[in-house]
């Protein structure tokens, strides 16, 4: 029997966005990682992980994946928040790649095995303007990958507007507001102008961010159809999940959904009830691999696959996580691309690599990435962002917070 005998939080990146958690055992060397990293509320994961879940670790066989997620999930009660499941998450990806290291083998070979050999992924192209896009996507087109998402600046980009287009009122709020009926013309005129240009073959995604009010996400999709998208990703905040039955009634644009998800309710009547093509939670913002995998297995019996998220703020440990469930998962669909920087690499080697539109993970037992502390630690420098980094907000013209 292999027994924890310790729990750490690391925290590293340049901007300390990211959080790592080790779990050391009771035989020497043996240890394993996972993902507390949470950008906007850092400090509380940690305190959830070295107050409630940590002191429950202590002394429990590392073997017992299954039972430590079902007792640490409603240890606090309340369940199924960001925090505690970024919490849950990290700690069950941690004992994951144990398991593996005690294997012998990556954890796709103990999930079933390979279903693929290697993990698809779409890119992230962007652009100030329609031809600085268009360049952009040709750097990824030269290079192979099949998948792209484009995208007008920044999310909304393309329904941002600013001078007498704005029509400010007295102290706004906000000098270039969102404007949705902006973002409706520009949107569809932005993927005529690249089909103009690459044609039908290249598979293109487009990132919502939940921007728009749900009548507009329907008049969206409609337009969007002539363009074959690949998939329109989170047309819908989590507050209106009811209305993608409308979207599903009116448009046979392809949904994915699920970036901001955490709970059940939120993703388990849209996969039952086939209203979405591809569900895209984040691993570590519903519980980890354990979660993923029984998110995974409803899916395929309802015809629609995963996407897990990824992002710029997340770290290795998670992608490694996602990638090995995409292996094992017969109704995997796509994966979102990750790039590090490569002082980032050396402090987690073994991190999967991305080339030509593949995700292609260690094959190193457990996760296949390990963690060089010391070098983690210069990442994160000696003055490092303060914990207090709360997502930015978009206003329409007359102030109205805009949700992502």
């Amino acid at each position: 029997m292999t027994m924890v005998t310790k729990v750490r939080c690391l925290r590293t990146r340049h901007d300390g966005s990211w959080t790592i958690l080790k779990i050391e055992t009771d035989q020497p060397g043996l240890y394993g990682l996972g993902s507390a990293s949470d950008r906007y509320n850092p400090a509380a994961v940690v305190a959830v992980i070295e107050q409630l879940y940590g002191p429950m670790l202590i002394g429990r066989e590392v073997a017992d994946i299954a039972d430590i997620w079902q007792t640490l999930y409603p240890a606090g009660y309340w369940r199924n928040g960001s925090v505690s499941n970024t919490a849950l998450a990290a700690i069950d990806v941690a004992l994951w790649d144990i398991k593996g290291k005690e294997a012998g083998l990556p954890i796709h070979q103990l999930l079933g095995g390979k279903a693929r050999s290697a993990v698809p992924c779409y890119a992230h192209a962007s652009g100030a303007t329609v031809p600085e896009l268009i360049e952009d996507v040709e750097r990824y087109v030269d290079t192979g990958w099949p998948v792209i998402r484009c995208q007008l600046g920044p999310y909304g980009g393309g329904g941002f507007v600013s001078g007498p287009a704005a029509h400010l009122p007295r102290d706004p709020w906000q000098s270039r507001p969102f404007d949705e009926e902006a973002y409706l013309a520009s949107t569809p005129a932005m993927f005529a102008a690249l089909r103009e240009r690459f044609g039908p073959e290249i598979k293109f995604t487009h990132d919502v961010h939940s921007h728009l009010s749900p009548q507009n996400a329907v008049l969206l999709a409609r337009s969007l159809e002539p363009y074959g998208l690949f998939f329109v990703e989170d047309i819908l905040p989590p507050e209106h999940v009811d209305w993608y039955r409308n979207l599903r009634q009116s448009s046979t644009t392809p949904q994915a959904v699920g970036e901001l998800f955490t709970h059940p309710l939120e993703w388990r009547p849209l996969i039952t009830e086939r209203l979405i093509d591809f569900i895209r939670t984040r691993i570590s913002k519903i519980g980890g691999i354990t979660a993923a995998t029984k998110i995974a297995h409803l899916a395929e019996a309802f015809g629609v696959r995963t996407a897990w998220q990824e992002g710029g703020d997340n770290d290795p440990l998670n992608f490694a996580a996602a990638a090995q469930v995409d292996l094992a998962c017969w109704n995997f669909g796509i994966q979102e691309e990750n790039n590090f920087r490569p002082e980032e690499l050396e402090a987690f080697p073994g991190a999967p690599v991305v080339e030509n539109g593949y995700l292609y993970p260690s094959t190193a037992p457990g996760l296949g990435v390990d963690l060089d502390e010391g070098k983690a630690a210069a990442l994160l420098g000696t003055d490092p962002a303060g914990y207090h980094q709360p997502y930015g907000t978009d206003r329409k013209a007359d102030g109205t917070a805009v949700r992502p």
